[in-house]
């Protein structure tokens, strides 16, 4: 039961992952409207805050009557935080840089956070793992090519990182801790959709009017928001913060893929060799404690249940 629970939690977070991914996708089909990022941004947390918030209902409620904890007040800023340190970090460093020093210092941020709240260290293959992926991602986004780097700019992106990691280690403890994963997201995502609801109406919402706009809203709001962290919080609860946040490095590998089929883009030989070490960090990760891929000759017994317990992300 308890290797169905982690199977079923990691296909829940890998879910989540690829819901991310295609954020990019649509925000590039709408951008070629009046849309700005910054307000498609604020509109995706508003609407799939809301939608959480709702879905969640007397569960979040409870949640708030019972005396919200105040590391969950400021995990629901970060949420909103972290939106706006992202796309500050573009805009000074660049798309690749930006994205790489984002999303790729949040795992391990994570696992440093996770590591210091709960005394829990990271097992061995899980930094390898994420090493790997980390690596991966880097070489894919960047397609083997120097980036202009603006020292501000990465600050930016590692506080966005940090941000990250800091909700999704916070969810993830009151989430074991007992809470329901629905109420703790709604309670956040809530929380995060009235700080940027004031950014939206400042940012204008004009294309909100156009079809276009409005439906790339609608699914970055209920697809790429809501539905994707209430997956991501159904994992929590079966899967270590650590090894989530490295599972969660698929968007990109997803959202190059889409770049590929959707937009007609274009990889390097480089950026194909990234996607496969990506690839192979998140299989890694993915496989159960105790868990190796098979051998040449056959299957590799597994280890006794001490080692498993040692090793395990």
């Amino acid at each position: 039961m308890a290797a169905e629970n982690c199977a079923n939690g990691t296909a829940a977070v890998v879910a989540a992952a690829v819901l991310w991914g295609t954020a990019g996708t649509a925000g590039t089909l709408a951008l070629t409207g009046a849309a700005d990022p910054v307000a498609l941004a604020a509109a995706r947390l508003v609407i799939g805050g809301l939608v959480l918030a709702v879905a969640a209902g007397p569960a979040a409620w409870r949640l708030l009557s019972s005396g919200l904890p105040p590391p969950l007040v400021a995990a629901a800023v970060a949420v909103a935080a972290y939106q706006l340190c992202f796309f500050a970090a573009v805009g000074r460093t660049g798309v690749a840089a930006g994205t790489v020093v984002a999303i790729g210092s949040g795992p391990v941020f994570t696992g440093i956070l996770s590591w210091l709240y709960d005394r829990r260290r990271p097992g061995r293959r899980w930094t390898v793992a994420t090493a790997a992926s980390v690596a991966g991602c880097a070489v894919l986004v960047s397609g083997g090519e120097a980036v202009g780097v603006d020292p501000a700019g990465v600050l930016l992106a590692l506080a966005g990182g940090l941000l990250y990691a800091f909700y999704a280690v916070t969810a993830a403890r009151a989430i074991t801790g007992g809470a329901p994963s629905g109420a703790v997201m709604g309670v956040l995502f809530g929380g995060a959709a009235a700080v940027m609801l004031p950014i939206l109406l400042w940012r204008g919402t004009a294309w909100l009017g156009e079809p276009r706009g409005l439906l790339t809203a609608l699914y970055l709001g209920c697809a790429a928001t809501a539905l994707s962290y209430f997956l991501y919080g159904r994992g929590l609860r079966s899967t270590p913060v650590a090894r989530a946040a490295t599972l969660a490095l698929a968007e990109p590998a997803v959202a190059a893929l889409l770049g590929l089929v959707v937009l007609h883009e274009r990889l390097s030989a480089v950026s194909w060799a990234g996607l496969a070490l990506l690839g192979a960090g998140l299989v890694v990760v993915a496989l159960p404690a105790g868990t190796r891929p098979p051998a040449a000759g056959g299957p590799e017994p597994a280890r006794p249940p001490a080692q498993e317990a040692q090793s395990s992300a």
